[in-house]
């Protein structure tokens, strides 16, 4: 009997072992707005008429700047938040050179702000989709095992949502996202995987002369991991900071202000 437990707890290390590492980028690409007005909510600053002057030329060099930094990063899953709308999502999956699929959901924000989540289908089989104040929720097989992919925007009804999940479907590992700024997340069960990187100086955003890391991954205690920012010099600015595209109110015509964090779990 012993000899047959020690094989079962084998068996079961050894599958454990064999998961293999999946990649993940969480990226605020900052105002990713079309260059129409919206009749829901005021955009009227990216319209071509608008303050920022949000000409099809501007646009065009956005996405194209968000589609080279996903290229780039090179992973089966990444998630965007502050895209406008579907067609804003579809122009950079357009411009990549991935065969992403994408999910897109809208939030009725008032400043027009949206998730997407864009995805290898033969990585991440999409299960159930569920959106509400700033967040959006991804239950998703991905390998053999169950996922829900939180999408956060600073969204008070974390710890509900992710107490909803641990109750209904204990056998999903849980990964949240996105700017978690203020919300407390200790008592959930779930780890930072970016507070290393934090702990050693790394941020995805320069804020008062500091680097700061304002968004994070948030992740299930029962997962390996491995965070950090996606920091290249071609998107950095002479200071050494996140090239914007505008700098207040000059167009400078960087990919946004925000670094991408990037993370592998297994």
């Amino acid at each position: 009997m012993r000899r047959l437990l020690l094989i079962l707890l084998s068996a079961i290390t050894i599958q454990l072992s064999a998961q293999p590492r999946v990649g993940f980028a969480y990226y605020d690409v900052d105002r990713a707005y079309d260059t129409l007005p919206s009749p829901f909510y005021d955009d009227r600053d990216f319209t071509p008429e608008g303050r920022n002057h949000w000409s099809t030329e501007r646009y065009e060099r956005k996405t194209e700047a968000i589609a080279a930094v996903i290229d780039s990063m090179a992973l089966p899953i990444v998630a965007l938040y502050g895209v406008e709308n579907e067609q804003v999502v579809r122009d950079i999956v357009a411009r990549t050179n991935g065969d992403y699929s994408y999910l897109h959901r809208t939030l009725n924000r008032l400043d027009g702000m949206d998730f997407a989540l864009l995805y290898y289908g033969d990585v991440l089989f999409p299960e159930r989709v569920e959106v509400g104040l700033d967040y959006m929720l991804i239950e998703a097989t991905i390998g053999n095992r169950s996922f829900a992919i939180v999408l956060a925007h600073r969204t008070r009804l974390l710890k509900s949502i992710v107490a909803q999940l641990q109750e209904h479907s204990p056998q999903r590992h849980i990964v949240v996202a996105g700017d978690l700024y203020g919300l407390n997340f200790a008592g959930l069960g779930l780890t930072d995987a970016t507070a290393k990187a934090e702990r050693a100086g790394h941020g995805n955003r320069v804020y008062r002369n500091e680097w700061r890391m304002f968004d994070r991954v948030v992740i299930d205690r029962r997962l390996s991991t491995s965070c950090d920012v996606y920091a290249r010099g071609w998107l950095l600015d002479s200071n050494g900071e996140p090239k914007p595209t505008f700098n207040r109110e000059s167009y400078v015509g960087g990919a946004g202000r925000k670094l991408p964090i990037f993370c592998y779990w297994w």
